[in-house]
């Protein structure tokens, strides 16, 4: 293995990482659809501790419209409804005896437009991301090049490497995004 690869082989799983993220972010998105993890990382105060709702409760998707709670412990019931109501998920938790009911209205077409507009900060956000590793990569195989390390040629291959690397991260990005804004127009 030359001494780029093993540069771009150390990026990988930051990049990895950084794709791993967009698509939790995306998850969250609501869409016409709902889904569990709109709220399953709301943090709940609970006894002075804050935890992940997904830990405090059941949480299921009965319809395409409602989300279902059922807390573990009725004593967590409070804390899980003020985190819900804290959201902004533009629904209002509701109590019935031991389970909370969320019903979700109709997507606005201004509220699909700022969806619209989060997927594509988040993707920008995933892209700066890929960007600065490749840069740290890059500047290291400068280094490694001044330091007699690697050859002249070999460091622009090196540099074609890293872009391929990044033109496929890009179009993971565009596709993850696209496939988000689709569900969200449906």
């Amino acid at each position: 293995m030359t001494f780029y690869q093993e540069i771009i082989n150390k990026i990988k799983p930051e990049t990895e990482k950084a794709i791993s993220f967009l698509d939790r972010e995306l998850a969250k998105i609501r869409t016409s659809r709902v889904n569990p993890s709109l709220v399953e990382d709301v943090v709940v105060d609970c006894f002075g501790q804050k935890f992940p709702l997904k830990q405090l409760a059941a949480i299921s998707t009965p319809g395409p419209k409602q989300i279902l709670i059922q807390p573990w412990d009725k004593s967590y019931m409070e804390g899980i409804v003020a985190a819900l109501e804290r959201t902004g998920i533009g629904a209002n938790p509701i109590v019935d005896k031991d389970i909370i009911r969320i019903t979700l209205p109709p997507l606005t077409e201004e509220y699909r437009k700022n969806l619209l507009r989060i997927v594509s900060e988040k993707q920008e956000e995933t892209r700066k991301t890929i960007r600065h590793w490749r840069d740290e990569a890059w500047k290291e195989i400068q280094e490694g090049e001044k330091e007699g390390k690697i050859r002249e040629d070999d460091k622009f291959r090196g540099k074609d490497e890293l872009q391929k690397l990044v033109d496929e991260y890009s179009e993971k990005i565009e596709k993850m995004g696209e496939g988000k804004k689709k569900e969200i127009m449906e």
